[in-house]
Parts: structure tokens; C-alpha cells; sequence
């Protein structure tokens, strides 16, 4: 079986990454959308929140389930016998970045491959972030998130302090 490692912070999880995840179930009999554990960027959400936020949005797409990890990504990869990690393009500015945790990943188990994947062009602009800030300003992101995400977004943003 041919499987494939999303791994992301999805703080929240977007209509791009969905789309994403969609393409790579057409290459991979199996993806796993990974939550990492990455406090340095300050989540919105939890860990178990955007786990249980990745898992409603993806519970129509026959094999494809979500988990969370943290630590080395490779190791994780090791753990869930997958073959290969799903990383998605938005942009040239997003590349380098990837090139580098690509070769990284490389280095530490050359068995693992890297898979650059773009959303559609309507989503290419779209970021966790962007959308975060967003909701946080009052705007609409009802485009650009599930409808679970889009409320669960208001209810945390009511109860963050000004």
C-alpha cells in the first residue's frame, strides 16, 4: 500500500489544503494528514482541535485519516510505513523553504520522498494565516474554509482578548 504524509500545522485547516489532500488521494492508495506539534508558531488552536478540525473536513475522502505528531518528521513517517511526504506549493516564496526541509529530509532517511504538490489557481493565495486574520478582522472566510472551520473560528475569535 502507497502511502503519503500531509503534514502541516492546518491552524486552521483551509480549502487549499483540502485540495491538496483530494489530488494526492488520486497518487497514494492512503494519506495521512499529520497535525505537528509546533508551538514556535503559536496556534490559534490546539493540537487535539485542529486534529479533530483535519478529521471532520477530510471524513468524506475514502483513505485518508488524520493523526498528530511531533518530533522528526521522518521518524513519524518511519512509524506510519509511508513512503512518501505531501508538501504544498503556493508560490516561488514558498519553495525555498521546502527545497531546504526536502534535502533535510533526505539526509535523514534518503528512503523518504518529497512531493510538491500545487492547489488549483484559486487557492494559491490562500494561507491558515490569511484566513486567521481575516475572521479576526470580521471578513468572511466562508470561501475559504469548511463550514465547521469557519465556526469554529468565530468561536474561539470571540473569546480571544482584545
Amino acid at each position: 500500500m502507497r502511502t503519503a504524509i500531509y503534514p502541516g500545522s492546518f491552524d486552521p485547516i483551509t480549502n487549499g489544503h483540502l485540495d491538496v489532500i483530494r489530488r494526492a488521494t488520486k497518487l497514494f492508495d492512503r494519506v495521512i494528514v499529520a497535525v505537528a506539534a509546533n508551538e514556535s508558531k503559536h496556534p490559534l488552536f490546539t493540537q487535539q482541535e485542529r486534529v479533530q478540525m483535519v478529521a471532520r473536513a477530510v471524513r468524506p475522502l475514502p483513505r485518508v485519516e488524520s493523526d498528530m505528531f511531533q518530533g522528526l518528521l521522518v521518524q513519524y513517517v518511519e512509524r506510519r510505513s509511508a513512503q512518501a511526504v505531501i508538501r504544498g506549493l503556493r508560490a516561488v516564496s514558498d519553495f525555498e523553504f521546502e527545497f531546504q526541509l526536502a534535502l533535510m529530509n533526505r539526509t535523514l532517511n534518503e528512503r523518504i520522498e518529497t512531493i510538491f504538490m500545487m492547489p488549483k489557481d484559486t487557492y494559491t493565495f490562500l494561507s491558515s494565516r490569511l484566513v486567521k486574520e481575516v475572521a479576526l478582522l470580521g471578513g468572511d472566510v466562508g470561501a475559504f474554509v469548511p463550514a465547521h472551520v469557519r465556526t469554529a473560528l468565530a468561536a474561539k475569535l470571540s473569546r480571544k482578548p482584545a
